[in-house]
């Protein structure tokens, strides 16, 4: 019988200021969690997650939760079980390997902003707002969205609006900001939607909002990180281990869908000269990714977006 009774919960204030954790059945169940298990909440944010996954642990189970966001720690329950890393989970393995931790019965991702952040005016990550534009997870770390608006080229600003998030008329934003960045100041979110107010497309809220998130895609490199964390999961889920991720954005989607599929950030691979195909390193369980039930989606609207895809590592791999 598992013991549950040494964590403390996170009050229902707290974790709804933090975040409303997204597909929270779907995705801890299908780790299939033992109860002696250790298992990594790779985004630890308002808690919701690692809640669930401690209350299936017993008193031998062990749970990883990492954060880069300073703010997440305030949510943290009283528990033995648990073990937290202010880190980027980008760092996954190394961690792991620090607390004397080789392999892991279960990785969890949820890869959502979270509503603090959003709600937080200083942090820069909401239009709603004035503020530094800043955007960054982990304060520790030195570039901003300010820092990009100023110093990227024409090039690489066409290229980032267009790619994460998907701009219509990113060439002409692009050059717009450096029109402007060359005539007037642009540290703040006032300030920048000024610079760049005559060519907005269509309904200002949801252009700045395709916006904000190239923007902080970028200043956090979250596909980079992603790609990290997949890479690393190879090494640290033991074999016959579940690993569960929550994407928002198509982008993220396809890059673990792909890598599921084949190991690689590519699409598919072909057959080689000899037409032996790779063996894969995964078993995928959601043949098509989960969505949110309407009724989730109605509680939570940030939900709507999110596709949940699990798989587990193969035996032989």
């Amino acid at each position: 019988m598992n013991k549950q009774n040494n964590s403390i919960p996170i009050s229902d204030s707290q974790s709804s200021d933090y975040h409303i954790p997204v597909l929270l059945k779907e995705a801890t169940e299908g780790l299939h969690i033992k109860s002696d298990g250790v298992y990594v909440d790779c985004t630890f944010g308002g808690g919701g997650h690692s809640k669930a996954i401690l209350e299936k642990l017993g008193e031998n189970g062990k749970l990883v939760a990492f954060d880069q966001d300073i703010t997440a720690q305030k949510n943290l329950p009283t528990d033995k079980r648990l073990l937290f890393i202010p880190q980027n989970f980008k760092h996954l393995q190394r961690f792991l390997k620090l607390h004397q931790l080789q392999q892991v019965d279960g990785i969890l991702v949820d890869l959502g902003v979270s509503s603090y952040q959003f709600n937080e005016a200083a942090r820069g990550f909401s239009t709603r707002f004035d503020a530094a534009m800043d955007m960054r997870m982990d304060q520790r770390q030195i570039l901003t969205a300010a820092d990009i608006i100023k110093n990227f080229t024409e090039q690489q600003l066409h290229k980032m609006f267009e790619q994460y998030g998907e701009v219509t008329n990113s060439k002409t934003l692009a050059k717009t900001i450096v029109q402007q960045r060359a005539v007037t100041t642009i540290t703040t979110i006032n300030e920048f939607k000024q610079a760049v107010h005559g060519v907005v497309k269509g309904n200002p809220q949801k252009y700045f909002a395709q916006v904000f998130q190239a923007l902080r895609i970028e200043v956090n490199d979250e596909l980079g990180a992603l790609k990290d964390l997949l890479t690393q999961s190879l090494n640290v889920l033991k074999p016959g281990a579940y690993i569960a991720i929550i994407a928002f954005h198509s982008l993220e989607d396809r890059i673990v869908k792909n890598f599921f599929k084949t190991g690689s950030f590519g699409e598919e691979k072909g057959d080689d000269v000899y037409g032996i195909k790779p063996e894969a390193p995964f078993i995928i369980i959601t043949k098509k990714p989960v969505l949110p039930t309407a009724e989730e989606q109605k509680l939570n609207s940030r939900s709507r977006s999110a596709k949940l895809r699990i798989a587990q590592k193969a035996m032989a791999v």
